[in-house]
C-alpha cells in the first residue's frame, strides 16, 4: 500500500417497497459519502446485509456502480458466505472487475471450529481463486460469525499467503484483542469495525476503519480513521445504537440524514426498528452532535 486505507464507508442497501435493491439510492448515497471524505465504499457487508444479497444482485449492483463512474479502486466487496466455492466465485467476480479489496468472512454455519480447520477453508478459497487472489481483508465479526480469528490464526495466514492476505477487519469490540493484533501485525492493513476503538487503534498504528456510521456521519469519522483524533460524541452514539439491532438502526439514521424512506426497508431476516426507536435514536443523535457543535 502506497497511503493510508483511511476510512471506508461500510454501505448500507436501500431495498424498494418490491424488496428489490433501490440501486440508484444506493449510488447516490456512495457518491455522497466520497464526496464527504471517505476513501472507499465497502459493498455487501454486514451493514449493507451482504449475507442476504444473491449473486446475480451483486453482478448488478458491481456492474451499475462501475457504469456510474464509481471508479473499481474506491470499491471494496464483501463476502460473508460458507461454501469456498461460493466465497471463490463471488470474491473473483469482484477482482475480475477490478475491485480494491475483498473483505471475506470465515464461514460461520459450524461453530466451535478449529483454527485448522478455518486455515483450510481460506487455504481452500484462494486455491480457488488462483491468480485473482489479492488484497484480501479477512473479517473478524465473533459476535456474529462465532468464529473469531485469532491472532496466531492470522499469523498463520499472512505467513502462507504474504500477497494475498493484506489486512485484518477487526469487529470484535475487544480492545485486548485488538491491541495484540495491532502488536503483532502492525505491516497488514488493520481496521477497526468498532467505533468506540477506532482513534485509539489508529494511534497505535491501525490503518483505519471500514464503518456503517460513516453512512451518516462521515466528517466525524475521517479525523478518527486517519489521525487517530477522538470523538466522545462517536463512542457515545455507538452506545445508543448498540440499544437496538444495529443495522435496522443504523438504516433509520441514513433514512433521517436523506430524508429517503426506503432506507428503513431491511431484508428477511432482518426486521425494520419501530418508530418509537427511530425517534430515540434522533433525540440522541440531536442531543450528542447537535447541541455539542453549537
Amino acid at each position: 500500500m502506497t497511503s493510508r486505507f483511511g476510512l471506508s464507508v461500510a454501505l448500507a442497501t436501500p431495498f424498494d417497497g418490491d424488496g428489490n435493491i433501490a440501486i440508484e439510492a444506493m449510488i447516490a448515497q456512495a457518491r455522497r459519502s466520497l464526496a464527504a471524505g471517505c476513501s472507499s465504499v465497502t459493498l455487501f457487508g454486514t451493514t449493507g446485509e451482504g449475507s442476504s444479497i444473491g449473486n446475480g444482485e451483486r453482478e448488478r449492483v458491481l456492474a451499475a456502480f462501475l457504469d456510474a463512474g464509481i471508479a473499481p479502486g474506491n470499491i471494496i466487496v464483501g463476502v460473508l458466505v460458507d461454501a469456498a466455492e461460493d466465497a471463490a466465485m463471488q470474491a473473483g467476480q469482484a477482482l475480475s472487475r477490478g475491485a480494491r479489496n475483498i473483505l471475506l468472512a470465515p464461514p460461520s454455519y459450524f461453530k466451535n471450529v478449529s483454527d485448522d480447520g478455518v486455515f483450510q477453508w481460506f487455504s481452500a478459497v484462494f486455491a480457488l481463486l488462483g491468480d485473482k487472489a489479492r488484497d484480501i481483508i479477512v473479517y473478524n465479526l465473533p459476535s456474529v460469525t462465532m468464529v473469531p480469528l485469532s491472532v496466531s490464526l492470522i499469523g498463520r495466514l499472512r505467513t502462507a499467503f504474504p500477497h494475498i492476505v493484506t489486512g485484518v477487519k477487526d469487529s470484535s469490540g475487544d480492545w485486548p484483542y485488538t491491541e495484540a493484533l495491532l502488536e503483532a501485525h502492525s505491516d497488514l492493513i488493520i481496521l477497526v469495525g468498532d467505533e468506540r476503538h477506532l482513534a485509539r487503534a489508529v494511534r497505535l498504528g491501525g490503518q483505519g476503519a471500514i464503518s456503517g456510521m460513516a453512512n451518516f456521519v462521515p466528517h466525524e469519522l475521517k479525523p478518527m480513521a486517519e489521525e487517530g483524533k477522538d470523538d466522545s460524541r462517536v463512542a457515545d452514539f455507538v452506545l445508543e445504537l448498540l440499544k437496538h439491532p444495529v443495522v435496522p438502526a443504523v438504516k433509520a439514521m441514513v433514512a433521517r440524514t436523506t430524508s429517503e424512506e426506503t432506507w428503513i426497508a431491511v431484508r428477511p431476516p432482518l426486521t425494520s426498528i419501530s418508530g418509537e426507536a427511530r425517534a430515540q435514536l434522533a433525540l440522541a443523535f440531536d442531543t450528542l452532535f447537535r447541541s455539542k457543535a453549537a
